[in-house]
This record gives structure tokens, C-alpha cells and sequence, in this order.
């Protein structure tokens, strides 16, 4: 049984003879930081927390306010599989919190329960989420060299990570995490392992864990694993396609027989609220100026702000695998990567379809033709716009964007501003090899 309360994760550290216990939080960027405590400090850091430096984490505080305490959520409890099992490690993800015990507005994960908050005083008990995550495994961190030349789905010797996929869809399910299936993507050395949808939070936290669950155990097999959205030229990069539906009770608020495409007005609108304001929160689920590497035409990644049902190269995507079924009627967001902060994607999500219930946002009609295909004068004449082409882009349109302001609140808003600028004022400023060979011996 998974543990929920203190008393749960006392009552098993002892019966496993726990000796350490790993304590996880976030800083604004979704870097995981983590420190150990002991057994014997176990008891006090669930009731008061254990302190830290909140000015050495990224986006957190100034050195002159600097205390900070992470309190360990135990309903997050389990315990880490690549450890020594006769002196087992525990896992506890924190909440972040004032001296005061008051939650820390800087806390990526508490931006996410806000915006959850949001959602339930509009009458809606769960947002369900089942993210996607794609990567690439490489023979070191020094290099792209691949491990196969396999492509989607192949089952062929050309797989060699097979091995590495079954043993890290075993540790994640022994961290509590159900998967659905494991297969090789499109990319050379690419890959994909799918986890069963689950509530948001739950789900933001089990993406942190996945990230680092598979790159630990492929550092076990000697080899390097990455999240980078487009580490290899002219092969397909890494997504994060974001399946996504809002429930009350038991009921799919996304769903109505009533409707030739199975959708009701809560989810027409919710998809409007995604469309409309993709733009403003791509620098949130698309972070990195490699994430724009990824975003062009012609790699299956879209840019095109549309909505279908079959059609990949749109933005929001309703899949049509059951047809008419309720609990599979969803939406999906296929524009985020993996290297994004799970917490404030998800809450950056929540908040633009909630946006588009509350106004209610017209629904537009669905782009059944492949995007790609089409000419930029095409392209405009049916109304479809394009993301930005680069973070500088993204980061002014998030800037200028009240919505997205709400959604992280004015500390995230503002630090995470500076920090993607100063990242893209670096990158603008760098120099780099393909820049050598292309101009050196021509200017």
C-alpha cells in the first residue's frame, strides 16, 4: 500500500529499515534539487520542514529574505528502486513554505495547486492529465552519437534499448508510477515511455520523477540520456504531446453524445482557450532557445494554431481511438517539450482553458488539411497563425500577457522573465561552429 499519511511513512521506513530520505523540490526552471536527511530527523521534517538557503535556488529568493523551508508532501513517499536495497533510500517531494509555514509564492508546485484552485471554484473536481514525454538516448553526454537507427514502433535488433526501457518502466512502477506502454519513436535512438493519466498535480510531480528515473538507469547501462527538444539535425525533436480533459465526479465535463465530434461546450471553449492564448505560454511549455529548434515546419512538430481531429500538424489535437466514449474524450496539446517545468505548464494550460469556459471563447471549426502543405498565403487565408519562431519572441508575447501573468503570479512572472531573457540575450551573443564554417572563408 502506497503511503499517505506520516504515520504511513514512518511506519514503513521502519519496517524497511530505511536509512536515508531523499527530499525533492523544483526550482522556477522544473531543475530538480533535492538533499538527504537522515532517520532519526525523519519525525521533525514532516511535522516543521527542514530548512534551506532559498537564495541559491533559481528564482526563489534574495539573499536578504533567504530562509526557506521544504515540507515533504508524504502522499509522495516511495522508495528509490537504483539504490542499495540493504540500505534503502526513501522519496518525498516538497511544498515550499515561508518561515511562517505560509506557502511560498515562488514554488512552481504552488503555482500549480492555485491554478487547480481556480478550476474546482468553477465547479470542476479534477483536471486529468496524460503527458507524453519523448527522448533520445546518446553513447555519452559529450556526444550524439546514437545507439540504434530504429524508427516508430520497430521491433526489430536495430532496437537496442529495449532492455533500457523495460528496466526504467520497472522502476518507475516501482515508484508508484502505472505505465501504458513503452515503444521506439520516429528519431534514430529515440524514444518513448507513456504514463497512465492522472490527476495534475500527481501528474507534474511524476514527470519530474521520469525525468530522472530514465536518466539514472541509463547511467546504470552506461549510457546518456536526454530531454533536449532538438539535440540531432534534421531528424525529428523531443515533444511533450499533453493529453488533457477536466471532470466532475465521475463525468468526463468534456464529453456529450449529443455532439458529432463527441465534445461539449466546456471542452469546445477549452480548446478556444488553448488556441487563443498558445502564443503568450510558449515560452513556459517551450522554454529553451533549442525548444525552437524544434518548433518549425516538417518534423512533426506543430506551430500552426488550429485545432483537429486526425490532422498531427495541429496545434490541439482530439484523438479519435474511441470514438464516442466518455472517458477517453480529451484534448490534446502536442506543442510542449519535455525540458519545460511540468508545474507551470500544466498550470499555464489549466488557466488558458479555463479562460476560454469563463469568456467563452468561440469555437472555431477543425483544420482537417496536413498544415505543412500549405502556403503561408494559404495558411492565412483560413485564419491560422503560427507560434513564435524564437524565445525572444515567446518571451515578449509573455510579457505583454495578463493571463499568463494571473496564472504564475507576479514573483514567477516576473523572475522567470528575467531569467529566459538574460538565457536569450547569452545565446544572441554566442558565436558558434556552424557559424565558423559558414562565414570564415567567405567575409
Amino acid at each position: 500500500m502506497p503511503a499517505t499519511t506520516k504515520k504511513d511513512v514512518i511506519k514503513i521506513c521502519k519496517e524497511r529499515n530505511v536509512s536515508f530520505i531523499r527530499l525533492w523540490f523544483t526550482d522556477i526552471l522544473g531543475q530538480v534539487k533535492s538533499f538527504a536527511i537522515s532517520i532519526n530527523e525523519l519525525g521533525h521534517a514532516l511535522e516543521e520542514g527542514m530548512g534551506f538557503d532559498g537564495s541559491s535556488i533559481t528564482g526563489y529568493q534574495s539573499i536578504e529574505e533567504s530562509d526557506m523551508i521544504a515540507m515533504p508532501d508524504p502522499s509522495t513517499f516511495c522508495m528509490i528502486p537504483w539504490r542499495p536495497q540493504d540500505k534503502p533510500v526513501g522519496r518525498m517531494i516538497c511544498d515550499v513554505l515561508n518561515p511562517d509555514g505560509s506557502p511560498y509564492v515562488g514554488d512552481p508546485r504552488y503555482v500549480l495547486k492555485l491554478a487547480l484552485e481556480r478550476m474546482k471554484k468553477m465547479g470542476y473536481d479534477h483536471m486529468y492529465l496524460g503527458p507524453e514525454l519523448e527522448f533520445f538516448y546518446f553513447k555519452n553526454d559529450q556526444t550524439t552519437d546514437i545507439l540504434d537507427k530504429g524508427g516508430y514502433f520497430d521491433l526489430t535488433s536495430l532496437d537496442v534499448a529495449s532492455d533500457l526501457r523495460r528496466d526504467t518502466v520497472n522502476a518507475l512502477e516501482a515508484m508508484g508510477i502505472r505505465i501504458e506502454y513503452s515503444h521506439h519513436e520516429v528519431a534514430p535512438s529515440q524514444h518513448e515511455i507513456d504514463m497512465r493519466y492522472d490527476d495534475a498535480l500527481k501528474m507534474a510531480d511524476n514527470v519530474v520523477t521520469y525525468r530522472i528515473v530514465v536518466k539514472e538507469i541509463a547511467t546504470q547501462h552506461g549510457v546518456y540520456a536526454t530531454f533536449m527538444p532538438k539535440p540531432i539535425f534534421g531528424v525529428n525533436g523531443s515533444g511533450m504531446h499533453t493529453h488533457q480533459s477536466l471532470f466532475k465526479g465521475s463525468k468526463n465535463a468534456f464529453f456529450s453524445p449529443k455532439d458529432s465530434s463527441g465534445l461539449s461546450d466546456t471542452a469546445k471553449h477549452y480548446v478556444a482557450g488553448l488556441l487563443k492564448h498558445s502564443k503568450e505560454m510558449s515560452a513556459v511549455f517551450a522554454q529553451t532557445v533549442n525548444s525552437y529548434k524544434r518548433l518549425v515546419p516538417g518534423y512533426e512538430a506543430p506551430v500552426y494554431i488550429a485545432w483537429s481531429r486526425r490532422n498531427r500538424s495541429a496545434l490541439v489535437r482530439v484523438p479519435m481511438y474511441h470514438p464516442g466514449k466518455e472517458l477517453a474524450t480529451r484534448a490534446e496539446l502536442r506543442c510542449p517539450d519535455p525540458a519545460c517545468n511540468p508545474y507551470l505548464t500544466f498550470a499555464a494550460m489549466l488557466h488558458a482553458g479555463l479562460e476560454g469556459i469563463e469568456k467563452k471563447y468561440k469555437f472555431t471549426a477543425p483544420v482537417e488539411k496536413n498544415l505543412y502543405h500549405l502556403s503561408n498565403e494559404e495558411r492565412e487565408a483560413i485564419g491560422v497563425e503560427s507560434l513564435p519562431g524564437s524565445l525572444g519572441e515567446a518571451i515578449e508575447l509573455l510579457e505583454n500577457s495578463t493571463l499568463m501573468k494571473k496564472a504564475l503570479g507576479d514573483h514567477v512572472f516576473s523572475r522567470y522573465i528575467a531569467l529566459k531573457k538574460a538565457e536569450y540575450d547569452a545565446y544572441r551573443i554566442q558565436v558558434t561552429p556552424w557559424e565558423h564554417e559558414r562565414y570564415l572563408s567567405i567575409v
